[in-house]
């Protein structure tokens, strides 16, 4: 799950939940400021204290030039520390590097060196650490109109443009450029929501029956658009490469207009699709599903989101009960004691 750790503990949010959550995911700028450094200390802490591990994602927010080799090996050091302690840890770097949104959005060259110098020094330092690799749902590429959207004639944009037709559409391939190669990750992911089915955003809909294993998997045409050039990513990136594959990122999108659907019935409908009971049967490499439990304001929809499922009691009873027996969650940490010195 993604906690909101200003407004929640891990410990409250377990007793919310009634399970430990098995993934715990924190977010940081990085390079790590020393405030930074204190904020993901005081997750592993409460992480320490769940028994789970830590999803730590690196938002390197001044560009992929500040990603150096000294930077990479401090943060090894720090997370060797955290596996030593008994919590494992998987980095999620530069998440959604295919939007164009984040200051390392659609720069595939140097995306793909930094990946791959932080994955250097995890690989080698941090041995309970592992890294993945982790773009967007691929419905909707080239997102135009980002800040950081490829410049038509650069080199980017040349190694975006996969079909070598002079643009950069929905026929490219969303994923490929951005890959950093096997050796360097361990685990795929996606960020994969329901935000409803036009844009811009903001309608409460329920989703269609079957959306989110059809976007997984490169077959979705529905309500939301045809996205039928979209890579098949659980079996591209997922059991061809036999990597295990995450959702580190998903929610169903709700909005307090009143308009539209029922709440409930939005979460359900969606939730309901990540319970799928076919899931260990027909897709054994999907490993993780982390909801998004916050309740925030999105640019896209000019309004404040629910994504929550725990925060409203009647959603989180229904969450709560629909939680499948097939998953795997977090065992309660054995409290440790200091062994006797020698000398005594």
């Amino acid at each position: 799950m993604n906690l909101d750790w200003e407004h929640e503990t891990l410990e409250q949010y377990a007793a919310n939940l009634g399970s430990r959550p098995a993934v715990t995911v924190t977010f940081t700028d990085f390079p790590l400021s020393e405030k930074d450094k204190e904020n993901v200390d005081a997750a592993f802490e409460q992480i320490r204290a769940n028994g789970g591990t830590m999803l730590l994602t690196l938002e390197p927010k001044q560009g992929l030039a500040s990603v150096t080799s000294e930077k990479a090996d401090e943060l090894a050091s720090t997370l060797a520390r955290f596996n030593n302690a008994g919590v494992p840890v998987i980095v999620r770097f530069a998440h959604e590097m295919n939007g164009s949104w984040y200051p390392w959005g659609q720069q595939p060259a140097a995306y793909v060196a930094a990946y791959q110098l932080v994955a250097e020094a995890v690989h080698t330092k941090a041995a309970g650490t592992a890294m993945m690799w982790a773009p967007n749902y691929g419905g909707g590429y080239p997102f135009s109109g980002g800040k950081y959207e490829a410049v038509t004639g650069s080199p980017d944009f040349a190694t975006l443009d996969t079909d070598k037709d002079g643009a950069i559409t929905g026929s490219d391939d969303p994923y490929a450029p951005y890959y950093p190669g096997n050796d360097a990750v361990d685990w795929v992911g996606m960020s994969l929501y329901h935000w409803g089915n036009t844009y811009p955003w903001g309608a409460n809909v329920i989703p269609e029956p079957g959306k989110f294993l059809q976007q997984l998997t490169g077959t979705y045409s529905g309500a939301g658009g045809n996205d039928l050039a979209v890579p098949d990513f659980y079996a591209d990136y997922g059991t061809a490469r036999n990597k295990p594959v995450a959702i580190p990122e998903t929610a169903a999108l709700t909005v307090a207009s009143g308009e539209g659907a029922d709440v409930l019935a939005i979460k359900e409908a969606w939730w309901g699709q990540l319970f799928d009971p076919a899931i260990p049967k027909d897709y054994p490499a999907l490993k993780m599903i982390n909801w998004f439990e916050w309740d925030k304001d999105e640019v896209e929809v000019k309004a404040t989101v629910d994504w929550t499922a725990t925060k409203d009691p009647l959603v989180r009873e229904a969450y709560t009960a629909a939680l499948p027996h097939w998953f795997t969650f977090a065992e309660t940490s054995e409290k440790c004691t200091p062994a006797e010195s020698a000398a005594s």
